[in-house]
């Protein structure tokens, strides 16, 4: 029992005149009895003082640093050997176990009471290391949760609930309060952020319960709760999220937060009741992933410096184009962070304001008492703002106000539905805007899609996607890649997302006058690809052969 290390702390004493062989000794024997650390009863006989025990302990550098991140691999009943209460209290953790010795991780490796605890309680010698506090806690969340197994909180869920459908809130109220429901719903939000989801989604079927997540843009089955305990599930998820558990009839939506070590998730709750019961979509949003580093969003270096160039100008009009999905307000939260600094006022009108942005004041529309986006963009312009942000153009009115603030000294970035950059032009006239005032105004049209990246663990090459893109006549510039499936990408072959983007600058002499004399899209399209732009399908074939996705992602976005 850690006799040999108790023995060095003993000899150190010796030899700097602190105590005799003989009282070392003494303490040993008295220490096989009571099993304390040496220095304990060292201070308890008034030998020694707490300060010289410390000084030792610090001059023994038994404690080397360790990176945690950097363990290969940390088995999960090593951790548990300590108990949470004590790990969070003393901020240790077991790491790994060599024989009979526990090497646990402190950032206070001279804490004499937290090492002596957890000799204690684990009855096995200990060696410490010393780890980064925050790194030590963090692991500490990620390991002494009440589970991350989804489908052990689901089996535990058999018996409780009720598949009743005319039940009381107060029993509504009780059942989301129950232990298991509470397991259930944590290791659901634990789960999906492990997996990168973006949306959770529990369906209430006849006899079942659906629950899938989304992850890199597909959906994807996951063990779900019984029938019996969804209404728990529903309750707990709407007390967190603020909205009214008795209400079941009518769509709800609400916020809630989830804090998963160092990083807040927020999620956007939604409601919808179906024939079977309330349907429920769960949006985890997470700064990291909403706002980014221009340079990682997927734009080539010379769309992104044509994005940075039209952020950086006192006025004028930027729109992003796009299906729902498609990754539209990273690109702006992330041009809005660009360009955030304390000179600057930044206003943004969003429906719903997706994350809260540090340095801006957000607003969100409200529909039902007149909050409109024309309405709060007519009442912004008195604001003295610098840039504006408008979610999304949806009417006329919002359009034409837009575009007089970009004419009078206004920065405005918005989004519009549409295909392409192109085709915004004829969308922004179908809704009533004339041609002179969108060369007037306009600066910058992108155009974006998602796609999924080959996973970089498992990539080979792909002949048969190779075959696909001759057979289309596309010219081939490379080998071509797919991902095989393994363990790090769920075996779909793909790993994350990156956007792809057509960017056409609005600033050129011939385009300008194209668009005043009502030309159509197609003699636009070859004037601007003579004046250096890029369709997003020549876009996407580079992702193809520079090896980031494949041919079949690139066909299933329809982009070639």
């Amino acid at each position: 029992m850690e006799h040999m290390e108790r023995k060095e702390l003993g000899q150190l004493l010796i030899e700097k005149g602190v105590i005799t062989q003989e009282q070392l000794e003494e303490a040993l024997l008295k220490q096989e009895v009571e099993k304390k650390f040496l220095g304990e009863i060292l201070i308890e006989n008034h030998l020694v003082t707490k300060e010289q025990i410390l000084e030792c302990l610090t001059e023994q550098k038994k404690a080397d640093f360790v990176d945690l991140s950097k363990v290969k691999r940390i088995k999960e009943d090593i951790v548990h050997l300590i108990p949470e209460n004590i790990a969070r209290r003393y901020t240790v953790l077991a790491i790994t176990l060599e024989e009979d010795r526990l090497v646990i991780a402190m950032s206070d490796p001279t804490d004499i009471v937290a090492i002596d605890t957890v000799r204690r309680i684990t009855e096995k010698r200990i060696k410490v290391v010393r780890a980064e506090n925050a790194q030590i806690q963090e692991y500490i969340d990620k390991y002494y949760r009440e589970t991350t197994d989804l489908s052990r909180t689901t089996s535990e869920l058999e018996d409780t609930g009720t598949t009743n459908e005319v039940v009381d809130v107060e029993q509504l109220r009780v059942a989301a309060e129950d232990a298991p429901i509470v397991k259930f719903v944590n290791s659901l939000f634990i789960e999906a952020v492990e997996k990168r989801a973006t949306d959770i989604h529990l369906e209430p079927q006849e006899e079942k319960i659906s629950l899938r997540f989304r992850i890199d843009g597909v959906l994807h089955h996951m063990p779900p709760p019984p029938r019996g305990a969804y209404p728990g599930i529903v309750t707990r998820l709407k007390i967190l999220s603020n909205l009214d558990i008795g209400e079941r009839r009518l769509p709800q939506d609400g916020r809630t937060k989830f804090r998963i070590g160092p990083r807040d998730i927020d999620i956007r709750v939604s409601t919808l009741p179906t024939i079977y019961g309330e349907k429920l979509v769960l949006r985890l949003l997470d700064r990291q992933s909403l706002v980014k580093p221009l340079d990682v969003l997927g734009f080539e270096p010379e769309e992104e410096r044509l994005y940075k160039e039209g952020l950086k100008k006192p006025y004028g009009m930027i729109i992003v184009t796009g299906p729902t999905g498609s990754g539209k307000t990273t690109t702006l939260y992330s041009g809005l962070n660009f360009i955030n600094t304390p000179e600057k006022n930044i206003i943004t009108i969003e429906d719903p304001v997706e994350y809260e942005l540090s340095g801006i004041n957000q607003v969100q529309i409200k529909p039902k008492i007149g909050l409109t986006f024309a309405e709060i963009l007519k009442r912004i312009l008195r604001q003295d703002p610098d840039i504006i942000m408008v979610g999304e153009i949806r009417d006329l009115e919002t359009a034409q106000i837009g575009i007089q603030a970009a004419l009078t000294g206004h920065l405005v970035i918005s989004t519009l539905h549409t295909n392409d950059t192109i085709s915004t032009i004829a969308r922004l006239n179908y809704m009533g805007v004339p041609n002179y005032l969108i060369v007037d105004a306009l600066h910058l049209l992108i155009a974006q899609r998602l796609v999924r990246k080959i996973c970089k663990n498992c990539i080979q090459e792909d002949r048969e996607g190779k075959e696909i893109l001759k057979g289309m006549g596309i010219e081939i510039k490379g080998n071509v890649y797919k991902g095989k499936g393994c363990s790090e990408c769920n075996s779909t072959g793909y790993r994350g997302m990156i956007a792809i983007f057509e960017v056409l600058n609005l600033n050129i002499s011939e385009i300008k006058k194209h668009i005043l004399s009502g030309g159509d899209e197609e003699s636009l399209r070859e004037i601007c690809i003579k004046y250096g732009f890029s369709p997003l399908r020549d876009v996407a074939m580079k992702k193809v052969f520079n090896g980031i996705t494949t041919v079949e992602e690139v066909l299933s976005k329809t982009l070639v």
